[in-house]
């Protein structure tokens, strides 16, 4: 051929090649071949159109059932079909081995697969020799022996019915893959459909109940425990003439039911069913049966598994209240709980609301160690003692005495002292008029509070041991005010380690849950627990996989609000005033920290993080300083107000000490007595103000001033090395203010630096 010739047609280039072309369409039953395609399958060397039972009678009987099967895997996957093929003669003698490269494509309109291809003759062995006997498409033998072994292990990682039925209706059998399944139960004498796919919903209507003396081939495969294989629907059609009209209305061509046999009993049926002829060939037959044995038993444990989780949830949730009935005037309450993803799925983590005499609720949440029924039962017996103990009137921390004792005298059994128990518990008495509410708590975590505009807080609280361990340990009582629009959230430890996490990574994971979330109460609460109780396989479609390592309790007390969203969408106001209290007592210095970290949290969305380092640092000189040099508890309290950008914020700590600070002066080796001298630099307005009985100390920053916060703490750190002397050049010392008497602090210009009510602030 010259340069700038026309190309020859398709045709003649494959003719050149001996390579011939096919075409087969199903939904006629005609084959057409081209003269080189004829001639490879031993035909004059002619355009020819054969029926297919005439190219069946060329092929080898394996291979065209082989050639069927790689068709129909092609079809499914979007590949390209290539096996090779035995041609016969009259005398069933292989006179060559040619190669087929075919596309095939299903048309679901017709229900018929057309295929277009290639033939080409290959060099193989000489038949009889052992590489003769090799098998012509062993690629896709072994891909068979590849799906029976990942199905195995499918169906073997299913733990309930359901996630079993969704494996099998899964799986693509390689070559024959049925698009209509479903798997009969027997009750008594009675069949029934446990679940089916490919069909639609209520198809199953006529299958259910069925007698087992029924002309069904499920009900006939039940009774003998023999497979029944129905290659057509004329097959279908004489042996079963009665269920035939029940059938035929699916459009199926092939069926296959196969006995589901485990412990030597058979338990149901499996009905694979084919939109096309399947010839059901010994290795078809042969992976049918070992994907119906594999069903079974997987089916069995999966039965024996549900029946096991049927009772251990029914055993726990029975021992938990329904909070239905039980509602807080001017409150919202909700609760959730999730047994643990393993073992008998049963614990010792509970949940109660009480009512109490007083006309008051307490919510109590808890934990008894262990995960197991006499986990199960140390935590029902100890929720009855609880509403026992409260219902008589006692307060939080006698309720909790008792409580502790008593788990003392059931949970150490004579002579194991290897099974100890004990619990750890919160208890929560809620006033429903002034939102007051009163925490004793036993080595449980402490409340969270979520505020208006969607700051979160932990609220640090007076603890004891958990119970059971000293029966005679005292629970000290801290008293809280839930502010309008807030919310407490009060958990065991399931919801904040499961998955992998820590009490400070897990804290972190709930609390980005808390601010972003902007639903009602109970889709706050489910969002919580689905941040750790994903889907429970991944088998199911979905964003977490089951990550259960422990039980799950879940409680939240809303005090609604003007958009506070406990009803209905939430609608966060950022601009509301923030506000958070703590007392540190003298006995408990390690409250200070608490304060910083409680102060943190407040300042979370601060502009200025040196700022916020500041306002740390000053916190917690006042407080140290209330400790070290009076003998009175001090109280905190800190409030932001003003709109984002520029805000400000107070923070007051007072004390009933009528002792006012004054100015010292310390040298430069000095480790304390800079205390003022920090205030005066860092803060843009302070002062002291004297109370009926003792003093507030307060300081102010402001979000806004961006310039000073730098050179503000600069000044802060070099104050530790400046001298009195150095002060008092300057003309404006602390000390002679505070013996004026004044209430603002040294930059008046900074901010108005105007007082707060002069009536000491109590801890409500």
């Amino acid at each position: 051929m010259r340069t700038g010739e026309p190309l020859p047609a398709v045709g003649e280039v494959l003719a050149a090649l001996a390579t011939g072309v096919w075409h087969w369409d199903t939904a006629t039953g005609l084959v057409s071949a081209d003269a080189e395609a004829a001639r490879l399958l031993g035909l004059p060397a002619e355009p020819v159109s054969l029926t297919e039972g005439q190219v069946r009678s060329r092929l080898h009987p394996v291979d065209w059932n082989e050639t069927i099967g790689v068709i129909q895997l092609a079809s499914v996957e979007g590949t390209v079909a290539e096996v090779r093929i035995r041609i016969m003669d009259e005398q069933g003698r292989v006179v060559r081995v040619v190669r087929s490269r075919s596309k095939p494509s299903f048309d679901r309109v017709r229900r018929s697969y057309e295929v277009i291809g290639t033939l080409q003759e290959v060099t193989d062995p000489a038949p009889g020799t052992s590489a003769g006997r090799s098998t012509v498409t062993g690629d896709w033998r072994r891909s068979r022996e590849a799906f029976l072994l990942d199905a195995g292990r499918a169906l073997a990682e299913a733990r309930s019915t359901q996630e079993v039925l969704r494996v099998a209706a899964n799986l693509s059998m390689p070559g024959f893959s049925p698009d209509g399944l479903a798997v009969f139960g027997v009750e008594g004498d009675r069949l029934s459909i446990i679940g089916h796919h490919g069909h639609q919903l209520g198809a199953e209507g006529p299958f259910t109940e069925m007698s087992l003396d029924t002309d069904y081939p499920a009900s006939e495969v039940v009774r003998t425990g023999r497979a029944v294989y129905l290659s057509s629907p004329g097959q279908y059609r004489s042996r079963y003439p009665l269920t035939w009209p029940l059938a035929e209305r699916f459009g199926r061509r092939s069926w296959a039911f196969l006995p589901l046999i485990s412990g030597g009993k058979t338990m149901g049926a499996w009905m694979a069913a084919f939109t096309y002829p399947v010839a059901f060939t010994p290795d078809e037959r042969s992976v049918l049966t070992t994907v119906a044995r594999m069903l079974a038993q997987a089916l069995s444990r999966a039965g024996a598994a549900d029946s096991v989780r049927a009772l251990t949830d029914g055993l726990q949730r029975s021992m938990l209240p329904r909070l239905g009935g039980e509602r807080i005037p001017g409150m919202l309450v909700t609760a959730r709980y999730v047994p643990t993803g393993g073992g008998l799925q049963v614990g010792g983590d509970w949940y109660d609301v009480i009512p109490l005499p007083s006309g008051r609720f307490a919510l109590v949440i808890g934990d008894v160690q262990g995960h197991d029924v006499r986990a199960a039962g140390l935590m029902g017996q100890l929720r009855i003692a609880l509403r026992a103990y409260a219902s008589e009137g006692h307060r939080p921390d006698a309720v909790l005495s008792r409580a502790s004792r008593f788990l003392n005298g059931i949970a150490y059994p004579e002579g194991d002292p290897s099974d100890l128990r004990f619990a750890t518990c919160l208890y929560v008495e809620v006033d429903p008029v002034t939102a007051v509410l009163e925490v004793a708590r036993a080595g449980h975590h402490d409340p969270v509070i979520r505020m208006a505009d969607g700051t979160v807080l932990t609220r640090t609280t007076s603890g004891g041991l958990p119970l059971g361990i000293d029966p005679d340990a005292d629970y000290p009582t801290t008293r809280l005010v839930l502010e309008p629009d807030e919310t407490l959230m009060v958990c065991t430890d399931g919801l904040i380690e499961t998955g992998g996490h820590d009490l400070e990574t897990g804290w972190q994971r709930l609390r980005a849950i808390l601010e972003d979330h902007d639903g009602d109460l109970e889709e706050l609460a489910d969002a919580l627990v689905h941040a750790v109780h994903g889907p429970s396989s991944h088998y199911t479609t979905g964003p977490l996989t089951d990550r259960r390592e422990d039980d799950i309790a879940l409680m939240l007390l809303c005090r609604p609000g003007d958009g506070c969203g406990c009803g209905s969408t939430a609608t966060i106001v950022p601009h509301r005033i923030r506000r958070t209290m703590l007392t540190v007592a003298q006995a408990e210095p390690e409250r200070i920290a608490a304060g910083r970290q409680q102060l943190r949290e407040l300042l979370h969305d601060w502009a200025c993080p040196e700022q916020v380092d500041s306002a740390v640092l000053l916190l917690s000189e006042m407080l140290t300083n209330v400790l070290v040099h009076t003998d009175n508890d001090a109280l905190m309290l800190a409030e932001i107000s003003g709109e984002t950008g520029r805000r400000r914020i107070r923070i007051e700590v007072t004390d009933s000490s009528d002792n006012l600070p004054h100015l010292r002066r310390p040298g430069e080796l000095a480790s304390s007595g800079r205390g003022l001298l920090l205030i005066e630099v860092l803060a843009h307005a302070w002062g002291v103000e004297p109370r009926g009985q003792g003093k507030s100390i307060w300081f102010e920053l402001h979000e806004s001033d961006g310039r000073t916060a730098d050179s503000r703490a600069t000044e802060g750190r070099m104050a530790a090395g400046r001298t009195a002397g150095d002060r008092m050049a300057e003309g404006r010392t602390a000390e002679g203010r505070m013996a004026e008497g004044l209430t603002t602090g040294p930059r008046p210009a900074d901010g108005p630096g105007a007082p707060v009510d002069a009536s000491p602030p109590t801890e409500a």
